[in-house]
């Protein structure tokens, strides 16, 4: 596993030379100064990190999240990094998993802007919980498309309906996961979602060209939050070695910058690292390159790296298979007359 991440690197690595003098030259910035942007997910994590960017780059922030008392405390942040007395900044308490909250906090967001709806939506909240699919139930699942879809997929439809009643020529930005590229062991009940994500962002891009306005998703790895903090306490032994094995990933300040450059640009997916831009260009299909020179290479990485990263990965679950043997007979769900450790 380390060999094979180890030798992607090795092989992206060589991009760097050619790509970096090359970054500089870009097309006109979107500027989100005096914009309105709404953020889901505001009180911790990505979704706090980039609002307070946001709000340094003098946009009008509206955050929601669910902990009213945790909003406090982020809005305190957001007052920190205000740079002017005219931005207006908000927080909204309100549950994002069903359709009528999801409206009902983008209609409260409006107010203080004479009803009009943000110029821009980044829809950042989710969660995931990692565990073994045969210990999945019905509950389980629907809940993962909660934590992972619906959470996102709520706030963009009502977004979408108050851009074009509003005329606003805006912006819904996603945030799914290198599990909206690949998926591996553990991550059953939150990849689908981030792969309907994916689904969801590439329908909105073409059909809302209607429109003028533009979607946007990205595509981060690991991002040391609260949240991943939590997620770990309960997350199979062999995913963690997974992870463990790919790096610490990065910070929740480090993906919100990566986000704004990458929304910023212009880019349809968004990604911040190498390995993050291998994925999305060797699984690209009909989406919009990035740049069609670097795109190719990333591809031609991919060729080359990502048989033997995937051929990392499947050792180590294999190698796993005796000791997860074990946890389904101390979980009970093998009888240990009935496993081969027994003898």
């Amino acid at each position: 596993m380390f060999a094979s991440t180890h030798l992607l690197a090795a092989v992206a690595s060589l991009l760097i030379v050619v790509v970096t003098p090359l970054m500089f030259f870009s097309k006109k910035k979107w500027d989100p100064k005096g914009q309105h942007c709404y953020v889901t997910g505001g009180s911790s994590g990505l979704g706090l990190s980039l609002a307070i960017s946001l709000v340094r780059l003098g946009a009008d922030v509206s955050i929601v999240a669910r902990d009213a008392k945790r909003l406090e405390n982020a809005l305190s942040e957001l007052e920190s990094a205000r740079q002017s007395p005219n931005q207006i900044l908000r927080s909204y308490s309100y549950s994002l998993y069903e359709s009528g909250p999801s409206t009902a906090a983008l209609e409260a967001a409006c107010e203080p802007h004479n009803r009009r709806c943000p110029d821009a939506v980044f829809l950042c909240a989710g969660t995931s919980t990692p565990r073994f699919y045969i210990e999945g139930d019905e509950q389980t699942f629907k809940k993962g498309m909660d934590d992972a879809y619906w959470v996102q997929a709520w706030s963009a439809l009502a977004a979408v309906k108050l851009m074009v009643r509003d005329k606003v020529k805006g912006k819904i930005v996603f945030i799914s996961s290198y599990l909206g590229y690949m998926s591996m062991v553990g991550f059953s009940s939150y990849a689908p979602g981030k792969h309907a994500l994916r689904g969801l962002a590439e329908t909105l891009r073409s059909e809302l060209l209607l429109y003028s306005i533009s979607v946007h998703i990205q595509f981060p790895g690991t991002i040391q939050t609260p949240g991943y903090i939590e997620e770990n306490k309960t997350k199979p032994k062999i995913v963690l070695k997974l992870e463990e094995a790919g790096g610490p990933g990065v910070t929740a300040d480090q993906a919100a910058a990566s986000l704004l450059c990458g929304v910023r640009r212009g880019d349809f997916h968004v990604t911040g690292d190498l390995l993050g831009n291998i994925f999305r260009s060797s699984t690209r299909g009909a989406t919009p390159h990035n740049n069609v020179f670097f795109d190719g290479l990333y591809s031609l990485a991919g060729w080359i790296g990502l048989a033997f990263w995937r051929h990392g990965v499947d050792s180590e679950i294999i190698k796993h298979r005796r000791e997860h043997e074990k946890y389904l007979v101390e979980k009970g769900f093998l009888d240990v007359k009935n496993a081969s450790i027994s003898g």
